[in-house]
This record gives C-alpha cells, structure tokens and sequence, in this order.
C-alpha cells in the first residue's frame, strides 16, 4: 500500500531521464499572442467561395490579436453586415459578399486594411 502512495506523490517523482522535459508546465506550451494596436496590422478582405459549394464568404486575414478582441469585432462586424461569420483561429469569416462594406469599417477603426483577390 505505501509503495502504491509514493508512485502518485510528485515530491517523489524518480524519472532518470525525459527526452522533452516536464510535461506538467501548460504555461510555456501556450501559444504566445501578440495584441498589436489596429494601427500596427495590416489585414486582406477578400471575397471567396473556394470549398464554400458557390456560397461567397467575406473573409479577413493578418491579425495579431488575442480572441477577445477578435470575437468582439466579429459581432460588430455581423451586426454591420446583417450576416452571419465566425472566428477561425486568426481570421474572421462573414458570410455573403460585403467586402467593400468590411474594408470601410475597418478602415475607420484604424485598421489598415487593403482588399485582396478579384
């Protein structure tokens, strides 16, 4: 029974040897992302239906900004376009084709923003 004990306990932990180091520190695993101001990036609107079935999608690329800020744009995005969108990973998705509408926006917010594709 006290040999079981001393497995769980950590102060007893007796690895000889790990190749990738503690596995316990989450911290220094998580993606850093920088919150640069609207003024320091520079997004690309563009209107595409690639893998959509014909659907056109408005989407957003380049930013370096935590989620918060992201998800935040996004609803004041939707709500501007009386579309629906979501957030995948760093870009924006609004459905339907509102590029010239989007870049506007986000020109008067600060961002400096240029269209993209046809």
């Amino acid at each position: 029974m006290a040999a079981a004990k001393s497995q769980r306990d950590p102060a007893n932990n007796r690895t000889v040897y790990s190749e990738f180091g503690p596995t316990s520190n989450h911290e220094a695993l998580e993606r850093a992302t920088p919150n640069l101001p609207p003024q320091q990036q520079h997004l690309r609107v563009e209107a595409s239906r690639a893998g959509r079935k014909g659907k056109t999608v408005t989407i957003i690329r380049g930013f370096q900004s935590n989620p918060e800020t992201l998800t935040n744009l996004l609803k004041q995005l939707k709500t501007l376009c009386g579309a629906g969108g979501t957030l995948k990973e760093d870009t924006l998705e609004i459905q339907g084709d509102h590029k010239q509408k989007i870049l506007e926006f986000l020109q008067q917010q600060g961002y400096k923003a240029k269209g993209s594709g046809g």
